[in-house]
């Protein structure tokens, strides 16, 4: 139950903070939230993946959208992918692995502080 209240607070939270701040805020999140939930450093990655893929996935949808797929199709084009929802879950997958090795870290500096 915990993981996924975790998971929920980072993608909240990464989106409040990414509409005030630059996008590289959410790593300061998935740090601070898999240090107050004093998540084991391999569920605070997946956390932090999870999260951020969520997020990162449902904002590139809602944006894409917007713009009638315009940009997603050119980058799936330039990169010879068969679909543009291809390059949304490939974006989304880069940034999950930033949130995941964020959190990480963030779990493993409350190691060494506690120590």
């Amino acid at each position: 139950m915990r993981i996924f209240f975790a998971v929920f607070l980072i993608a909240v939270f990464s989106c409040g903070s990414t509409y005030i701040f630059p996008w590289w805020s959410l790593v300061i999140v998935c740090s601070i939230v898999s240090i107050i939930l004093r998540l084991s450093t391999g569920k605070a990655f997946w956390v932090g993946f999870l999260g951020v893929f969520i997020f990162w996935l449902t904002m590139a949808f809602f944006r894409d959208q917007a713009n009638d797929h315009i940009l997603s199709n050119r980058m799936a084009q330039l990169f010879h992918l068969p679909f543009s929802a291809i390059f949304l879950v490939v974006s989304a997958m880069v940034g999950g692995l930033i949130g995941g090795i964020s959190a990480w870290a963030g779990a493993e500096l409350r190691l060494l502080l506690t120590r």
